[in-house]
């Protein structure tokens, strides 16, 4: 179990390329971001070897989808858009060693059926992860709650986990998020030891609020303590929105790690 800061909710106090320092001043040793193509692949490099760390995992851009959009990889229409969001995702993980790339579906848009986004989606994810696995990047999928993102494509555990089985894709696996799951009623221990096998990244922050472990309701010792003992190998990120300045907002590092 690796534990990662995502750069793209933490230490937001500061610009995104003095981040790095902040995060290796904490004891990280591996980060996520978002979507990190507001800096040059250059730049990541420096920040990356003068902090010592590793970046774990980014987003393929997914059109303007967090301007409330309804994104590329579901969307009837997008299938060039989603190629190139694709090809750029590639050449920085390329570049910086980044193993697994999330690949978000996308909202439905009102006029068009579920059955047809759903259908766009298999069949661009049947397109990319061949193209990933070329140069040896996972895929992963992400469950989103239907309340923060209303009408997102994969929203429960059911659905991702279908999705997998539909594709049989060795290089695709599912980005495991306890908000999102505790947000769609999910006991967040059982759903993770119930579907560890299909589970190849993991998020955490509180549930609710979205913000550091230990500031609301959810069993983070026991959750901690499931992914502990079972063969998960993987990267656990903190992709939280402290309450308060994010450097008040570790105690929950040492207490569980």
């Amino acid at each position: 179990m690796k534990l990662a800061a995502n750069l793209s909710t933490l230490f937001t106090e500061v610009p995104l390329i003095d981040r790095f320092a902040l995060a290796a001043k904490q004891g990280f040793q591996y980060i996520e971001i978002q979507f990190p193509y507001e800096l040059s692949i250059q730049q990541i490099q420096y920040a990356l070897d003068k902090h010592q760390l590793k970046l774990c995992l980014i987003n393929v851009p997914a059109g303007d989808l967090m301007q409330g959009g309804h994104g590329l990889a579901a969307i009837p229409g997008q299938e060039h858009a989603f190629q190139q969001a694709v090809k750029l995702a590639i050449e920085y993980a390329n570049a910086l060693q980044v193993p697994q790339v999330n690949i978000l579906a996308g909202r439905q848009p009102q006029d068009i059926p579920y059955s047809q986004c759903h259908q766009t989606l298999v069949n661009n994810l049947a397109w990319a992860c061949p193209y990933l696995a070329e140069h040896h990047i996972q895929a992963v999928v992400e469950m989103i709650n239907g309340v923060n993102m209303p009408n997102f494509i994969l929203q429960t555990m059911q659905q991702a986990v279908d999705l997998l089985k539909q594709l049989n894709q060795a290089n695709l696996k599912l980005q495991y998020d306890c908000y999102h799951m505790a947000m769609m009623d999910e006991d967040i221990v059982r759903c993770f030891e119930q579907n560890l096998d299909y589970i190849g990244h993991i998020q955490f922050a509180d549930f609710p609020g979205r913000h550091e472990p230990d500031s609301a309701t959810l069993a983070f010792a026991d959750f901690f303590q499931a992914i502990h003992h079972s063969h998960y190998n993987g990267y656990v990120a903190a992709e939280y929105f402290p309450q308060q300045h994010t450097l008040e907002s570790f105690a929950w590092k040492n207490k569980y790690f």
